[in-house]
Formats: C-alpha cells, structure tokens, sequence
C-alpha cells in the first residue's frame, strides 16, 4: 500500500513537471502578436516565434492580428439639397505598427472587437455624413475622390489613437432614390441630344460652307478659263489680221513692180467674199448692189483703206 501511494505521488508530480513544461513556452504565429499579463496587469508582448513565459504567473491576455482587415458599409446620407444618398463603402484597416504602445493601445482601448468595429463604422459614417451635408445631389457623384480624402483626414488622427491606421477607403457604390435616378437619367439623355443636334448642324454648316467655297473656286476658274480663251481668241484674230496685211503688202508691191494694177486684189477679195457668203450662209439672205456704181463705189472705198494701210507701213 504505501508502495503504490509512493508511485502515484511519483506520477503525479512527473505530470505537473511536464504541464509547467508545456505550458512554459508559447508559439507565435506569424502576423500576430500575443500580450502577457501578470494578475490582470499588462507585462509585456510576445512576437511571432517559440516565446516562454512564466508559467501560472504570466498569462495570455489576448492575439492581435497586424494583418490588414476589411469590413463592407452601407449608409445613408442627406446632401444639401435634402436628396437621399446611398453609399456602399469598404473599409481597409491594419495596425499601425508593432511597436509596444500601440499593441498597448490596441489590446486595452476598447473591451472587445465588437465595440472597435461598431466605433469604427459610426465614425466613418459620420465623417462623410458631415461631408455629403455641404454639398448638393448633383455635386456627390464628382466628389468621390474628396469624400475619400476628407475621410481618411478625419479619422487619421482618431484611429492612431486606438492604435489603427486607415489603409483605404472605397465608395463602391453611390445611389439615390429612384426619382433622382430617372431625373438625372432624363437629363443626360437631353444633354446628349443637345450635344448630337449641335454636332449635326455644325456638321451641316461645314458641308455647305465646303461646297460654297468649291463652288465659288469652280466659278474662278471657269472665269479665269473663260478670260485666257478669250484673250488667246483675241491674239489669234490679231495674228491672223497682220498674216492677212502682210500678205496683201507682198502682192501689192509684187503687182507693182510688175506694172499691175493692185485694185484687182481688191476686185478678187470682194469676190472672195461674196463667194463665202454664198456657200456658208445656210439659208440666210444678204442683199448686195451688183450695180456698176456700186461697185466702183466700193472699189474706191476698198482703195483707200489700202492705201491708208500702206502710208501707215511706210511711216
């Protein structure tokens, strides 16, 4: 009998040897950080890794996670103009270092993770509810970025204090009632129709603008065309007349020097004359005086014009 109360004291003293053991060294994991205390008073933290503490002295208070954290929001705020604004928001948020006092600050400021996220969230809310009062419905859409930066701003400060740093916040999503959304839909269906008739009849007014202009260049060069032909016509009428002088001139002095009378020239251009009168008047009629006078008169007119012309080549 006291044999086997001798093995039983043995055991039970091998066992609390080997709980005080096991219960002497803590593993960390990574991204976590463990705060000890010591009958309720804060000690000392513990970082990721095999840590020893002492054992039934030391105990572990609570984990904190340094990793980054998420959380969705919906809300409603009222803008300026009294319009009803629906936001779905996430928010990203982390420790803000692993430095002693903040681990402090973040273990014992608040009783409970329920309590952090519940101040958290109201403060965030409140924030861009402050923001979105200040501006009107049609304002809130273009403002998003601002909405951000006034937010992380604000609670920049607040959350350092809890030991927390804002990583980011993201309006996902921003609504109104449906009344708003059909009204502001209206509206930017009209500015498109504004914008598509402004774009058609500046269209249109290049087009006619394009064709008047091509127009009025067709228009100078058919005049520019026009005045060249008619002054080329001019120029050939003028050479054809002096080739028509010059060869009258030759004959002149050649009937001359032959001792011939030269109003036979004359005599043979009037016939020449009525000749083409005759064969390219296509039905027309021309009255002329066959009579002796007559054309002794016209002999006699046709004599001076040549010798006219020939006083003007000897001068």
């Amino acid at each position: 009998m006291p044999e086997s109360f001798g093995s039983l004291i043995t055991i039970i003293i091998f066992a609390v040897i080997l709980i005080t053991i096991f219960t002497s060294f803590v593993s960390v994991k990574q991204g976590t950080i463990v705060v000890i205390t010591v009958f309720g008073k804060y000690r000392r933290i513990l970082t990721p890794g095999l840590n020893f503490k002492i054992p039934f002295i030391e105990n572990i208070y609570s984990k904190i996670s340094i990793q980054n954290r998420s959380v969705e929001l919906e809300f409603q705020a009222v803008t300026y103009d009294q319009a009803n604004v629906y936001f779905k928001a996430m928010l990203l948020y982390s420790v803000l270092d692993q430095q002693e006092e903040t681990i402090k600050n973040v273990a014992f400021k608040f009783v409970d993770e329920r309590n952090l996220m519940q101040a958290l969230i109201r403060t965030v809310e409140g924030s861009i509810r402050a923001f979105v009062a200040t501006k009107r419905q049609s304002e809130v859409l273009i403002l998003r970025r601002d909405i951000v930066e006034h937010v992380k701003e604000q609670l920049d400060v607040i959350l350092e204090g809890w030991g927390y740093h804002l990583q980011d916040l993201q309006l996902n999503d921003i609504t109104f009632d449906d009344v708003i959304m059909k009204s502001m839909s209206q509206v930017v269906a009209s500015n498109n129709l504004k914008a598509a008739a402004e774009n058609e009849g500046q269209a249109l007014l290049i087009t006619k603008t394009k064709a008047a202009e091509a127009e009025g260049n067709a228009i100078k060069i058919s005049a520019q065309a026009e005045r060249e032909a008619a002054q080329l016509r001019g120029q050939g009428i003028a050479l054809f007349r002096e080739e028509v002088a010059r060869g009258m001139t030759v004959a002149a002095k050649e009937m001359a020097e032959a001792n011939m009378d030269t109003s036979v020239i004359l005599f043979t251009m009037w016939t020449e004359s009525i000749k083409h009168f005759s064969e390219n008047s296509k039905g027309n009629v021309i009255f002329l005086d066959g009579s002796t006078d007559q054309m002794q008169h016209t002999l006699k007119e046709m004599m001076a014009l040549n010798l006219l012309h020939t006083d003007n080549v000897k001068k």
